[in-house]
């Protein structure tokens, strides 16, 4: 019945809107792509799309197989390149995907070491705010997702690799920098400096400001912790960061961390990677390494 094909047809159909484009996209002629078609159609009972000018719309059974082709065929791609791989003597790849923006700094000491015991490893990082990481790493376009944030499913582990205190970062300046915490009214005039991340998933929001039903002066968003804390240490705001980080910092910069509220903010980070891919000795080296950097 379904072949892979079909659902390379499909995605080229979605793609390219018409039978031309969509042929010459995967080397077939129309007619045999047509003929691919009517054969699943006519084992199927139904009718897999539809003309609609000069254009193709696929039909609910259509759309049903395009949903299947979005998870299957990258897993396909990735199987084919390990394959290829190990073909050819060469170890893989390792591509990471970050959810935790400030933590860049950190995986670059995890980084070096890794790749000098594994010199055949080619790697990739993917910083990328709006990238979706989870669904990447279930359509396998990473291999291993870095996140203080979690959402837990049956084909992903997380395992956790250490833990750290969200903290407030203002001037020394700051009429709150000799305070040794912070609470949620004492911010309803300062700017906030982030990443660009919705506020919702900012845990100064959703753990600190929203239960308190206070906000601040104005939101801002900086895509780089360089700027944001060049903004921070010249008075024109305050932000949020891993208390490790801004310590780093701290050193060359007129900033200082308070703990927000009594109890302050305590967050993981998590590695997140496929069920299926646990005891590939590569990934699970890294996330070894992972653990012991700190």
């Amino acid at each position: 019945m379904l072949e892979r094909i079909h659902l390379e047809i499909l995605t080229a159909i979605k793609e390219h809107g018409t039978l031309t484009k969509a042929a010459d996209a995967l080397y077939l002629s129309q007619s045999a792509l047509s003929h691919s078609i009517k054969k699943l159609e006519a084992q199927i009972g139904t009718q897999i799309w539809q003309k609609d000018g000069r254009n193709l719309r696929l039909t609910a059974a259509g759309q049903r197989i395009q949903t299947l082709a979005n998870r299957v065929l990258p897993q396909f791609s990735h199987t084919e390149l390990l394959l290829n791989q190990i073909a050819k003597g060469e170890m893989g790849s390792l591509r990471i995907g970050m959810e935790c923006h400030p933590c860049y700094q950190w995986l670059l000491r995890v980084i070096q070491p890794y790749l000098e015991q594994w010199p055949d490893i080619d790697m990739d990082v993917r910083q990328e705010f709006q990238f979706g990481a989870l669904g990447a790493l279930l359509s396998y376009e990473i291999d291993i997702l870095i996140t203080p944030d979690p959402l837990f499913k049956p084909k992903i582990d997380y395992i956790p690799v250490f833990e750290y205190e969200h903290r407030l970062v203002v001037a020394n300046s700051h009429e709150l920098a000799n305070k040794a915490l912070v609470l949620p009214e004492q911010l309803t005039n300062d700017v906030l400096f982030s990443y660009p991340v919705e506020p919702l998933r900012l845990d100064i929001f959703s753990q600190f400001l929203n239960p308190a039903k206070c906000s601040v002066k104005q939101h801002k968003t900086i895509e780089t912790t360089e700027i944001m804390l060049q903004m921070v240490a010249a008075g024109r705001g305050v932000c949020a960061l891993p208390g490790w980080l801004v310590d780093e910092y701290a050193k060359t910069l007129p900033i200082k961390s308070l703990r927000f509220g009594k109890n302050g903010i305590h967050k993981q980070i998590f590695m997140g990677i496929r069920k299926d891919e646990q005891q590939i000795e590569y990934l699970s080296d890294f996330i070894e390494l992972a653990k012991k950097t700190t």
